[in-house]
């Protein structure tokens, strides 16, 4: 009864303390996409990621109410890190919606002009100045949002001390006045209300620690609740003295227990998992990082065990070397990854089931209809229709103008000229289920022979890779089917012989196939990816370092006058791949069982 009462007196306190929801509460979610825009065109890195902020203890000017409730003691502050923006999961800071939206779009700007500074109150006001300049279409909306803070801040008279003269600081660059010189050196946003205008940047201290494990490639946790947690938190370096005397046992005399004493019962201990580390974490101001003594070196990890070489696939040829790209040194290594290609040892004739023949035959009618259809011929002076991207550079050109614009499209019967190579991911994360009845790589079987058939009737060339890895030296390519060869049963015998492989060197294969494809004279050809997953591997081929790799290969392909699109069934592939591909050159099938269907429709709208 008393543990009822007081939840029930917690609830109502809180609420009346708190107030009313703000109807006019904007959530991260809604303009998330905005924000990347934004952020993106000030300038801002493409490897830094949005992530939504975690609590951060304020100092408010609290009601009655609030000390009774315990409440308003912290909030949900932007942050700034060098490879993570975190922003608040909501903001209700105005009653007006568009003013909260205007605040998201606002810290993305800013954020793109943070630079890191043990000021913070000197670097938000020359990011402000940066952001300013650098989009003066928001000089409006900033100038709203300003007179809306400040009529928000506490007044100095009600305030005495370091916090009047921290108060009268902020206040002072906030108008974009002069600082006043009795101000504390040492002012960090802890000491003010919040500025909502502003980002908080964490202790340069807790930044190097957390850049440790970046040095080191990054490294998965061992509890799965990390996995869906995406929150943000503020870090703290501090130093583990748990070995700084080894030879003093720390115990209590009286916890020693005779034989009489002992009961065979399960007891919980300091290290049991009682699902509420996140709870904690979040309870936290700050988390500590202690480095644990271990080197890279000193990590046991586990590597996936290669098959004997009478049992393994067939290799053809001598291994190929590949270079890779190197961050943090921003230049390629060359000679860095070793490639060898297979082909199935015993591939076994196989025949497709009759429902896979059906979805075979239908998407041979749609592409061959695709065909048939005549081409666009863009940037005509006369046409059927308006070619919009001509239009609009004719409208910015500056130059003299034309009576007979070339802003005009029409459709012609062309002679098509087109290569594809299909490359897919054949890791080990493919042996894992769909559903009940099927796994990944049948998805991937059943894709590649529903494409196999339908751009055999096409006539168009094609090939035909599977990859998986093992470290540098061991890059897997599966050969399924080349351009100089035909279509028929051995293909087929390849493609169904596939089994999940090992890890997902992704820009050593992208190399490979850059390299074949490049040999084509085609005037189009096309790189598809299909894949299930991020690029990772053994060694430090995880993290930023593969993404970054493979973001590079990807750049290669294209300056190589290809054009690379990846299909993937990752649910997470919006957190990366734009990095990658750009937000145009991926798509994201949300049901592996529409791969086949997904697959043969953006082969379709690439090659219009």
């Amino acid at each position: 009864m008393e543990e009822w009462v007081g939840i029930q007196w917690h609830r109502f306190i809180t609420r009346a303390a708190d107030g009313r929801d703000n109807p006019g509460a904007v959530r991260l979610e809604a303009v998330q996409r905005s924000i990347g825009l934004m952020f993106r065109a000030g300038g801002g890195a493409q490897a830094v990621r949005l992530a939504p902020a975690n609590t951060t203890r304020v100092h408010n000017q609290r009601s009655l109410l609030q000390r009774i409730a315990g409440s308003a003691t912290h909030a949900y502050l932007g942050q700034w890190q060098p490879d993570v923006l975190s922003l608040p999961p909501a903001i209700s800071v105005f009653s007006d919606a568009q003013q909260n939206r205007a605040l998201y779009l606002w810290l993305a700007a800013l954020a793109a002009q943070t630079q890191a500074s043990s000021d913070w109150l000197t670097s938000q006001m020359q990011a402000t100045q940066a952001a300013l300049q650098t989009f003066p279409g928001l000089t409006k909306n900033y100038h709203a949002l300003r007179q809306a803070q400040l009529a928000q801040r506490p007044a100095l008279a009600r305030l005495k001390g370091r916090a009047a003269q921290a108060e009268h600081a902020v206040q002072c660059a906030l108008r974009g006045e002069a600082l006043p010189k009795d101000r504390p050196r040492d002012l960090h946003q802890a000491d003010v209300a919040p500025v909502w205008l502003w980002l908080t940047q964490p202790p340069l201290a807790a930044e190097a620690a957390r850049n440790i494990k970046d040095q080191d490639g990054q490294h998965n946790n061992a509890h799965n609740l990390s996995a869906n947690d995406r929150r943000r938190r503020a870090a703290q370096a501090i130093k583990d003295e748990r070995n700084e005397a080894p030879f003093i046992m720390m115990f209590r005399a009286e916890s020693f227990m005779s034989w009489t004493e002992f009961t065979k019962v399960n007891r919980a201990d300091d290290d049991d998992d009682d699902g509420n580390q996140l709870n904690a974490a979040n309870n936290m101001d700050e988390l500590a990082i202690a480095p644990d003594g271990q080197s890279s070196a000193s990590r046991v990890k586990f590597d996936l065990d290669l098959p004997s070489a009478a049992h393994d696939d067939l290799p053809l040829g001598p291994g190929l070397k590949y270079p890779e790209w190197d961050y943090k040194r921003q230049a390629l290594v060359p000679e860095h990854c070793s490639v060898q290609i297979y082909t199935a040892r015993d591939a076994e004739p196989a025949t497709p089931p009759v429902a896979l023949r059906t979805t075979a035959r239908r998407m041979r009618r749609r592409l061959e209809a695709l065909r048939a259809d005549p081409g666009r011929v863009r940037g005509q002076t006369e046409g059927d229709d308006i070619d919009l991207d001509a239009w609009i550079r004719y409208q910015a050109d500056q130059g003299p103008r034309s009576s007979t614009p070339p802003v005009f499209q029409r459709r012609v019967r062309t002679e098509r000229s087109l290569a594809t190579v299909l490359l897919a991911d054949l890791s080990l994360s493919t042996d894992a289920h769909v559903n009940d009845t099927t796994r990944v790589i049948e998805v991937i079987r059943d894709a590649l022979y529903v494409f196999g058939e339908a751009l055999h009737a096409c006539g168009d060339p094609f090939a035909m890779l599977g990859f998986s890895s093992v470290r540098r030296t061991k890059v897997r390519i599966n050969h399924l089917k080349n351009f100089d060869e035909p279509w028929d049963k051995a293909c087929i015998a390849r493609i169904h012989a596939i089994r999940p492989g090992y890890y997902t060197r992704m820009g050593a294969a992208i190399r490979h196939a850059t390299a074949q494809l490049s040999q084509r004279g085609e005037h189009q050809r096309l790189l598809l990816i299909l894949t299930d997953g991020k690029p990772n591997d053994l060694d430090v081929y995880e993290g930023r370092y593969g993404l970054e790799d493979t973001r590079q290969a990807v750049r290669e392909a294209r300056q190589a006058g290809l054009t690379p699109f990846c299909v993937t069934i990752d649910a997470d592939a919006h957190d990366y791949l734009p990095h990658l591909f750009g937000s145009q050159g991926y798509a994201l099938v949300h049901r592996p069982q529409d791969l086949v269907r997904r697959l043969a429709g953006a082969y379709a709208g690439l090659t219009r």
